[in-house]
């Protein structure tokens, strides 16, 4: 596939590139600074310079134009709370409108577990913007007609990914550990979202645990196992 990965120099997307790669898919990433071209290219994918908070709908159309995939693993990175809104709220939402104009159907978006549909926060805390615009823009999504997954990793840590995960949606007795999330894991999440259609239309909230991630996306598309933190 040809894959647009917009947020291409985050951690995450960084992991996640040369798995996607190794699969032989293109891969485009998106990045603000050029200067973090070169460390695009040495992953493996094309660089592409686009301010995602800056550029319009037709804009971003028009970059992702022979694109089978998108993926959305941007952020603000805990900035203002309007440039939180610019990116994880307005952008993601163009991002997403701009993939129905090009004709691109899949999309993966990488949240956060229950991303404010649990544990709301009032508007007194810090954290409350960047719920809001994660919470408006995984929302939208599902409102399209893309073939769209949701990605919804706990606690992030830098530590080795474990391979499997613990699904975030099952009883808490059948988890098997916290929250903690390897990034590494998360790119595997997006790399196995992408290759398994049974992940289409899924939201996948999940942590570091040992279920196989075949067998975990199988069954959140099967019912066995909920897809979403309760």
């Amino acid at each position: 596939m040809n894959i647009t990965l917009i947020g291409g120099h985050g951690k995450v997307a960084l992991l996640l590139t040369p798995l996607l790669v190794d699969a032989g898919h293109q891969v485009t990433s998106v990045i603000r600074d050029p200067a973090q071209a070169e460390d695009i290219t040495a992953a493996g994918a094309k660089p592409l310079v686009l301010s995602v908070d800056e550029a319009s709908t037709d804009a971003l159309a028009h970059a992702f134009e022979g694109q089978d995939a998108i993926v959305w693993s941007a952020g603000a990175g805990g900035g203002s709370p309007a440039r939180t809104v610019a990116v994880d709220r307005d952008a993601a939402i163009r991002s997403m409108d701009a993939a129905s104009a090009a004709g691109v159907k899949r999309y993966v978006m990488v949240s956060y577990m229950g991303a404010g549909r649990v544990n709301r926060v009032d508007e007194s805390n810090s954290f409350y913007t960047y719920q809001e615009a994660k919470l408006a823009a995984d929302t939208h999504l599902r409102t399209t007609s893309l073939d769209w997954t949701i990605v919804g990793p706990g606690t992030l840590t830098l530590g080795e990914s474990p391979h499997g995960v613990s699904p975030a949606g099952a009883p808490a007795e059948a988890r098997t550990g916290g929250r903690e999330t390897s990034r590494a894991l998360v790119a595997e999440v997006v790399a196995a979202s992408l290759a398994n259609p049974q992940s289409v239309g899924q939201t996948l909230d999940f942590s570091d645990g040992s279920l196989g991630l075949d067998e975990w996306i199988g069954g959140v598309a099967a019912g066995r196992i909920p897809g979403a933190q309760a």
